[in-house]
């Protein structure tokens, strides 16, 4: 056990959202001789220093807008599924494989990449693929393409999308692909305009998907009711807690390494070595911080958006996903960020409670989205193509 002033040291960091990739050198060298690590602790700032770098080229290369223009078939579908990479995916396992035709893209599920604890019945992974299916059609108009998106629900469940030549049309959705990303921070509060609201609720309707937008505070904390007692659930489940930790990458070296998982600067904790960060984990995420963290985040919110299929089977579940996407790329064009609160729907004993709740005859509540006015935060990152292109 690391001595007394050094525990106090970094609960005051993760409290305070202080960075550790921002300590100085002294400051990290004091601290490692502290936990009896000294020469060895220089050594790890090194490689933390490093990879802080790493991280951030590897930021530049992923959330970008690609050349204009190709020529190149080949170039151009592969094109489209680095745009198709930037969707997001649940714990961002990139749960996905993609084959390219002469004229069609197929996204595949890949259940390598499945959370068997908190996605039991792969509900969010066909979420994701239809996330990756709406960023890969938007693609395909920006360069010139009409894409059709269909599920072969055959023994591969592939979706394939395939490609007509047409007009090329650069839409404000597109644009905003590598803007996008899950903002797990505070918002400002500030409540959005009804014009900003009719937008999101187009965009995120349509296909057999419906989406309840509830932006009344009393609405909002009955939500909250149902987050913090699916939260309270998941976090009392040990098996969740290892599979979320398992996702967990708290510095950038890790998470450029491994292009994959969630990286702690994305929601404001301290980045740190990864030994450190498993500890800190193991310290301080608990149920109180995590329940008191979601009530600041709901109430910080311009509103919470519950997307609803009208049948509960993958074809709805990949038009929730794409439903979603456009709402949260609608939301990225007009600056409103988006996060999840999905405990409500990921806990099975709670989901008919918090359907009813919303008012829900028939149908089943797929996603719960909090959306609002906040800071651009750190990115996630994606693995190579070559490691999801078959």
């Amino acid at each position: 056990m690391p001595p007394l002033r050094f525990v106090q040291l970094k609960y005051s960091a993760f409290k305070e959202g202080w960075p550790m990739a921002m300590m100085t050198r002294r400051m990290f060298i004091t601290t490692a001789a502290a936990t009896g690590l000294g020469a060895a602790g220089a050594l790890t700032f090194h490689s933390f220093s490093q990879g802080r770098s790493d991280y951030e080229q590897a930021v530049k290369q992923i959330w970008r807008h690609g050349e204009r223009g190709s020529s190149d078939a080949p170039a151009v579908l592969r094109e489209l599924v680095r745009y198709a990479t930037l969707a997001p995916s649940s714990h961002n396992t990139q749960c996905w494989k993609f084959r390219l035709g002469d004229q069609s893209v197929s996204i595949l599920p890949d259940y390598q990449r499945r959370c068997p604890i908190v996605d039991p019945d792969d509900h969010h992974l066909f979420v994701s693929l239809g996330c990756a299916a709406e960023n890969l059609v938007q693609a395909a108009s920006a360069m010139g393409f009409r894409g059709e998106a269909v599920l072969n629900s055959g023994t591969n469940e592939s979706l394939e999308i395939s490609l007509v030549r047409a007009t090329a049309v650069r839409t404000p959705l597109f644009e905003a692909i590598p803007r996008r990303q899950s903002t797990r921070v505070e918002f400002d509060a500030k409540p959005l305009s009804n014009d900003e609201l009719r937008r999101l609720e187009t965009a995120g309707s349509g296909n057999g998907v419906q989406i309840h937008l509830l932006t009344n505070k009393q609405a909002m904390e009955n939500v909250l009711d149902f987050v913090v007692q699916g939260n309270t659930a998941q976090m009392r489940d040990p098996a969740f807690v290892r599979e979320l930790k398992h996702w967990l990458r708290f510095n950038g070296g890790q998470a450029a390494k491994q292009g994959d998982g969630l990286f702690s600067g994305s929601s404001g904790n301290p980045t740190a070595p990864g030994w450190l960060g498993g500890l800190l984990f193991d310290w301080f995420f608990t149920e109180k911080a995590e329940n008191d963290k979601y009530a600041r985040h709901v109430r910080s919110s311009a509103g919470i958006a519950v997307f609803v299929s009208e049948r509960e089977d993958k074809r709805h579940w990949i038009a929730a996903g794409r439903a979603f996407q456009r709402f949260a790329l609608q939301a990225t064009a007009i600056d409103v960020r988006t996060a999840h609160l999905n405990q409500p729907v990921e806990v099975a004993s709670l989901r008919p409670q918090f359907a009813q709740s919303i008012g829900m005859s028939s149908g089943r509540p797929d996603l719960v989205i909090r959306f609002g006015r906040g800071p651009e935060m750190p990115r996630s990152l994606r693995r190579p193509l070559d490691a999801v292109i078959l």
